[in-house]
């Protein structure tokens, strides 16, 4: 199961993102963990020390090689030079699972111990300022949207992806590639706005998207979440000792979080869990090709000096009953 984690900055969504990656451990589950939040704050919420998370390799630095690997035989695309990050699988391409061994997870990946478990992290890598200049940042992402596009998940295994904060999601069609997207929202008028945002831009794409509120505090919290999202709050979220010990680099045992909290993760996997049924792979392999062909017209084939809507192998669904990568 693909699950994202969107919401503006200071909403709390690293810091949710952690602990249901944690508790999704504890259980037992295979778990793979993408940090691509233009603040790379995932690696320190799941327990690493600064040196530790700096040394964390890049998926950006790595994109040459996750192109490479991902091209696999595929004969519609000429040449790595000519993926970007919208490039969908076909017959050829190599595809990625989660529980694998791969060269792209030998490169990018690195296990985290979270409580006897392990969860393997990917980054994006630190953005500079060059990257929020004449190179937007959003070419960082990128390399997790072709990774994601070439990844076939099943049930019971789980890729968590910390998004970037606020709109920037909808750079590309990142936004499209989850099963479940759980919004982090504080109880004010700016925690809201980005769900309206989001809400109304993921209409036309059939995103499941879910409100988590985030620092809820009683009663009239919760009541002014519930008037503004309705339906979409599924749970709300209120003060942790737990995280607060977490926060200063002390975090106690999992076991040991609050049991209010923990029915709240043990919500969201199973609200994750309920869409498995819901999946329909000709949709989603129909929307990453409508990005990628908007993206080509748009500035990929000037940039590439290519036709890259040649690179959609029309008879390709992406699916679980694919054979696995050679």
């Amino acid at each position: 199961m693909k699950i994202a984690f969107v919401g503006k900055g200071g909403s709390g969504k690293t810091t949710l993102s952690s602990l249901f990656i944690r508790h999704l451990v504890a259980t037992g589950a295979p778990v793979l963990a993408i940090d691509a939040d233009i603040n790379q704050h995932l690696g320190p919420a799941l327990g690493l020390d600064e040196a530790q998370a700096a040394a964390l390799p890049a998926m950006g630095e790595q994109l040459p090689l996750i192109k490479d690997h991902l091209r696999g035989s595929n004969p519609r695309i000429a040449s790595t030079a000519t993926m970007i990050k919208t490039t969908p699988p076909g017959e050829g391409s190599r595809l990625v699972r989660v529980r694998e061994p791969n060269a792209v997870y030998d490169a990018c990946g690195r296990p985290v111990e979270l409580d006897g478990g392990a969860v393997r992290l990917m980054v994006t890598g630190p953005f500079t300022d060059a990257d929020l200049g004449v190179a937007c940042y959003h070419s960082k992402t990128g390399a997790v949207e072709l990774f994601l596009n070439h990844l076939v998940d099943g049930p019971d295994e789980y890729v968590v992806v910390d998004m970037t904060a606020g709109s920037d999601s909808f750079a590309s069609g990142l936004f499209t590639r989850f099963d479940m997207t759980f919004l982090v929202a504080e109880p004010t008028r700016k925690g809201v706005s980005v769900y309206r945002q989001y809400k109304e831009y993921a209409r036309d794409f059939d995103v499941a998207l879910k409100v988590v509120g985030n620092k809820v505090q009683g009663q009239d919290d919760i009541d002014f979440l519930r008037a503004e999202a309705g339906d979409d709050l599924l749970v709300t979220v209120g003060h942790s000792d737990w995280v607060r010990a977490m926060e200063k680099g002390r975090p106690p045992r999992f076991g040991l979080l609050e049991e209010a909290n923990a029915r709240s993760l043990q919500t969201l996997r199973a609200a994750a869990d309920a869409t498995y049924e819901l999946r329909d792979w000709e949709r989603y392999t129909r929307q990453m090709v409508h990005f990628h062909l908007r993206n080509a017209e748009a500035w990929g084939n000037e940039r590439t000096g290519a036709d890259l809507a040649a690179q959609v192998d029309p008879g390709f669904v992406l699916g679980e009953g694919l054979a696995a990568p050679v």
